[in-house]
């Protein structure tokens, strides 16, 4: 008779197996379209040019740099940071070991999270429809941070946003607004 570490060796080697031949039987012209549209989009949103000197010879190479995606990492961030704690609080949530008084506190975090991230989500897109500029909002306690997706650092502007952001807090929030 097989045993289990025999079995899920089996089974492991397999899927790797079928994987594999999937791949390789995988048509080329797939894999080129995808290749292609991402270099021409590349190419259409190509910023910024940064020139490399070597051996006496002019070098250009093209980066492509979206203001958008400095919001978009700060997003990911964002992002990954809160799953890893709802990830943890679950966890706390679905241990036998805890009592239902740290059970109703886990699900009061939980809950709390989700708000601050519809929160967020709600500012961000007043914050874009008011004054037309991408957005990132970062809530932390009673600390906001806004992010704005405009090359024009402007004190006024700055002023306005944080106002802006404050009339949807019942109480003073300390608030941060960056350009980028």
């Amino acid at each position: 008779m097989i045993n289990k570490q025999s079995l899920w060796f089996l089974t492991l080697f397999s899927l790797i197996l079928v994987l594999s031949v999937y791949y390789i039987t995988m048509p080329n012209e797939l894999l080129l379209t995808n290749n292609n549209a991402k270099i021409s989009n590349n190419k259409e949103t190509t910023d910024k040019v940064v020139e490399k000197e070597s051996n006496n010879k002019s070098n250009s190479v093209a980066v492509s740099v979206e203001e958008s995606e400095i919001l978009t990492a700060l997003r990911v961030n964002l992002d990954q940071e809160r799953e890893s704690k709802k990830k943890e609080i679950q966890s706390l949530l679905t241990g036998k070991e805890i009592s239902s008084e740290e059970k109703s506190n886990a699900y009061n975090e939980l809950k709390q999270l989700t708000e601050v991230s519809s929160k967020e989500s709600s500012l961000e897109s007043k914050l874009k429809k008011i004054y037309k500029f991408s957005t990132f909002v970062k809530i932390d306690g009673s600390e906001i941070t806004v992010v704005m997706d405009s090359d024009k650092h402007d004190a006024a502007l700055a002023n306005n946003i944080m106002r802006s952001v404050q009339d949807e807090f019942k109480d003073k929030v300390y608030i941060t607004v960056q350009f980028k």
